[in-house]
């Protein structure tokens, strides 16, 4: 058992195959290099990589790209970091209210979401705010892109599931639900998406757009991860971790992974090896490794840390250097600070950084949605 006491100070520039980022209430956010063990039946190493004291309020959202660390918070800002310098970066001040949600989506753009009911998308190189898409009427409780790129969803205290046309930057349409829905999630190929409410999963199939089916566990739902694109993973107000097969439509498996309440869930494949982290309010963050031909089996403890803190989020970065993809994390700003330059990255389709008007949507029956799913996908 280790327990981080990670220094105050960004450490070296060597850049780590692997490492863990996690935010927590304390305003903190912790990096650690994860070090395989050589023996097989060790427990692999997290070594503190840094620590950074750059918020003066809890840490609600972290993500990553192939170069930048972002993290959120509820002063209203979001913080980069240049993980290859081990250096802050800048700050960004579009939102007002608390940053709820942060994606990275590719090497170029970043998406954030928060309690103004705005989603910002971000170009890197210039970290201009290109589009602010008027997403809800209230928060931004969650967001995805869809692997295309083409399209993402989001969902808000409004009671809405709205999607957005990222081709031409609008929303293409909005379907009411009848509770808040906490969050949204595409899987890793895009033929389904979940919407997660309260304690409830409900998985929509993308070529109908309708719901084939419901699931739920006994307490509130924090965290949701796609493994593979049947294979689910969840979490909630209390120690255990389930994982659900959307295709058999059952729980696999379930088992103690905590002694508190976990907060978030991330997957990665990395050296041959389905892992599965979390991380929970014991301060703990935990790797799993996942046997995705027996499913059923209780996942095998690879490693773990004990940041002392009150964890909130998390995030993987995998070095560029690896073999093995990281999951992909994907306008002008009144009170943006500027910082510089990197390289020439593209930038995003001209027809969505032109286009000003947000559609005002209709709720559409599913077939109709499913249509325009396809409309959406197709460009």
């Amino acid at each position: 058992m280790q327990s981080a006491e990670a220094p105050s100070l960004i450490l070296t520039h060597h850049v780590f195959p692997m490492e863990v980022v996690v935010g927590s209430y304390e305003q903190v956010a912790f990096g650690f290099s994860v070090q395989p063990s050589d023996e097989d039946d060790g427990l692999w190493n997290l070594e503190p990589s840094f620590t950074h004291h750059g918020h003066i309020a809890s840490l609600t959202a972290v993500s990553v790209g192939k170069k930048y660390l972002a993290t959120g918070s509820r002063d209203e800002t979001i913080k980069l970091y240049d993980l290859k310098k081990r250096v802050e970066y800048g700050e960004l001040q579009e939102h007002e209210g608390t940053i709820t949600c942060l994606e990275f989506f590719g090497d170029n753009h970043l998406l954030s979401g928060a309690e103004d009911g705005n989603i910002c998308l971000w170009e890197v190189k210039s970290w201009e705010c290109v589009k602010t898409l008027h997403a809800h009427k209230g928060r931004v409780m969650s967001f995805s892109v869809h692997p295309s790129g083409k399209l993402a969803l989001s969902v808000g205290s409004d009671k809405t599931l709205r999607t957005w046309n990222l081709m031409k930057g609008r929303s293409a349409f909005v379907k009411n639900i009848k509770q808040i829905a906490d969050l949204v999630l595409w899987s890793p190929k895009g033929d389904f998406y979940i919407v997660s409410r309260n304690n409830q999963v409900d998985v929509y199939k993308l070529e109908t757009a309708s719901v084939v089916w419901t699931f739920s566990i006994p307490v509130r739902i924090s965290s949701v991860r796609f493994i593979t694109e049947s294979i689910v993973a969840v979490c909630g107000d209390y120690e255990k971790i389930h994982l659900y097969d959307v295709q058999k439509q059952a729980c696999v498996c379930e088992f103690k992974a905590h002694d508190l309440r976990i907060k978030a869930l991330h997957y990665s494949y990395w050296r041959g090896i389905h892992i599965l982290l979390s991380a929970s309010n014991d301060g703990y963050i935990k790797l799993w490794n996942i046997d995705l031909s027996h499913p059923e089996a209780v996942p095998i403890l690879l490693g773990e840390i004990n940041t002392t803190a009150r964890l909130t989020c998390l995030t993987v970065h995998v070095s560029s250097d690896e073999t093995q993809s990281l999951d992909s994390s994907v306008g002008k700003g009144r009170k943006r600070k500027k910082v510089k330059e990197e390289k020439d990255v593209e930038h995003l389709d001209k027809e969505a950084v032109e286009t000003s008007e947000d559609g005002i949507a209709k709720t559409m029956p599913s077939q109709a949605d499913a249509q325009d799913f396809s409309k959406c996908l197709k460009g």
